[in-house]
């Protein structure tokens, strides 16, 4: 596959998931759907993995490397691709920042649990348990409120991970590919040109 339908594919990948990393995200910030809760958050939520890091660090590599895999008007030819190649280096760099910085969040969020009432105070009460409360579904009973908050972090934590590691291998893969662009240039054949 050439350099340039590998970044579009690539690109095309990318930017469904990090809007999904933005939607978990701001799902995250609203437990069940209801405001009421915002103010009890945990930290893990408030340190927006899934909007800054899975979401726009990630969104801008992915236009990058779409408009690299591109014919556009700016910069025709190969010196043109190059540069928009080069430019996708840059940005695939930050993606993958990003997708490190969600996936290390998110990580640490599925870990440490939601921050909820339990005992009479709002606590982190399966922060010492190193995240076995995930496969002992009695434990979330210790959470009294917000109602359902142990499932609903699971669920998002779990997308904004799953999402960060994928955006985590696609970054990477373009920031060797758009490397492979900028000094190889593209195999594709120029329309019109001699053949």
């Amino acid at each position: 596959m050439c350099t340039g339908k590998c970044s579009r594919c690539l690109g095309l990948s990318l930017i469904p998931l990090s809007l999904i990393c933005i939607l978990a995200n701001a799902l995250l910030l609203v437990p069940n759907g209801e405001t009421s809760w915002t103010h009890h958050l945990s930290l893990h939520v408030w340190l927006m993995g899934g909007f800054i890091g899975g979401g726009l660090l990630a969104l801008c590599p992915g236009i990058a490397a779409v408009r690299a895999g591109g014919k556009g008007c700016c910069g025709a030819g190969c010196c043109g691709n190059r540069c928009r190649m080069l430019r996708s280096v840059f940005s695939s760099a930050f993606g993958v920042l990003g997708a490190i910085y969600c996936l290390g969040v998110s990580g640490a969020g599925l870990r440490t649990g939601p921050r909820c009432y339990s005992n009479g105070d709002w606590i982190y009460p399966f922060n010492n348990s190193t995240g076995n409360y995930l496969l002992n579904h009695s434990l979330w009973n210790l959470c009294e409120n917000p109602p359902h908050i142990v499932p609903w972090n699971v669920t998002l934590f779990s997308l904004l991970v799953a999402a960060s590691f994928l955006e985590l291998v696609f970054c990477g893969v373009q920031l060797v590919n758009a490397a492979l662009g900028v000094f190889c240039g593209d195999c594709r054949k120029k329309e019109g040109g001699p053949r």
